[in-house]
């Protein structure tokens, strides 16, 4: 297993490495390389390319025995609360984000806080974040850690830079949303996540659950229960 976790190790590196360096320091000037509208294509094949190869490392890697007792019904539980946040969060992010590379961007965050930014101005980084806890209390094996951190890390890590260069390119606007918003999850704030994204979120939860058993045989959420 030894040679295939060093293979994953250096994908998961090359998947999070080239998504930082392609959405930070080597942006500005592979736009001027390859112009505006040819440098998303850049970006998404790079991406493609790199979870392609994490994904193939992963499944090289034959199953292990858990570090800890993970398939006890206590993880579980955690995790299935955890994800039903995750996809609560997931849900909202799509809602008027004035993170989210779109027009009117100045305008949603002039807005102030709504739904779940209410909890946290990233929510979709948080919930690949949970997403990522839930999978190393559920199955602590090599493989899913090494994995899991490959996300949680291009998520959270990402957020903060994201913050910086969301402040160059809006300036006062995203210093204002800042301020109102908070990096850190409030779960207290849950409530005025508002009734779409609770709806969409049940509904993901138990969509995505649901396919998980049936995908790869290890029943997820409450369908482990029934």
């Amino acid at each position: 297993m030894g040679t295939a976790l060093v293979s994953l190790i250096a994908a998961a590196t090359a998947f999070v490495g080239t998504h930082f360096a392609l959405s930070h320091p080597l942006r500005a000037p592979l736009v001027r390389l390859t112009g505006e509208k040819a440098f998303p294509a850049l970006y998404s094949l790079v991406a493609f390319a790199t979870f392609g190869w994490m994904v193939m490392a992963f499944r090289a890697i034959p199953p292990t025995a858990p570090l800890w007792q993970g398939f006890a019904s206590g993880p579980w539980i955690i995790a299935t609360v955890l994800m039903l946040l995750a996809s609560v969060l997931l849900t909202g992010s799509f809602i008027g984000n004035p993170a989210m590379p779109a027009p009117g961007a100045a305008e949603l965050a002039a807005n102030g806080p709504h739904g779940v930014f209410h909890v946290t101005r990233h929510p979709m980084m948080w919930s690949f974040a949970l997403w990522s806890v839930s999978h190393v209390l559920v199955s602590p094996t090599p493989r899913v850690i090494v994995l899991s951190l490959a996300v949680a890390v291009l998520a959270l890590v990402g957020s903060h830079m994201q913050d910086r260069k969301k402040a160059v390119l809006m300036g006062a606007a995203w210093q204002g949303w800042e301020e109102r918003t908070s990096y850190w999850p409030k779960l207290g704030a849950l409530g005025k996540a508002g009734a779409v994204p609770w709806i969409g979120g049940i509904a993901l939860w138990l969509a995505a659950s649901w396919a998980h058993g049936w995908l790869i045989a290890i029943p997820a959420g409450v369908w482990r229960w029934l």
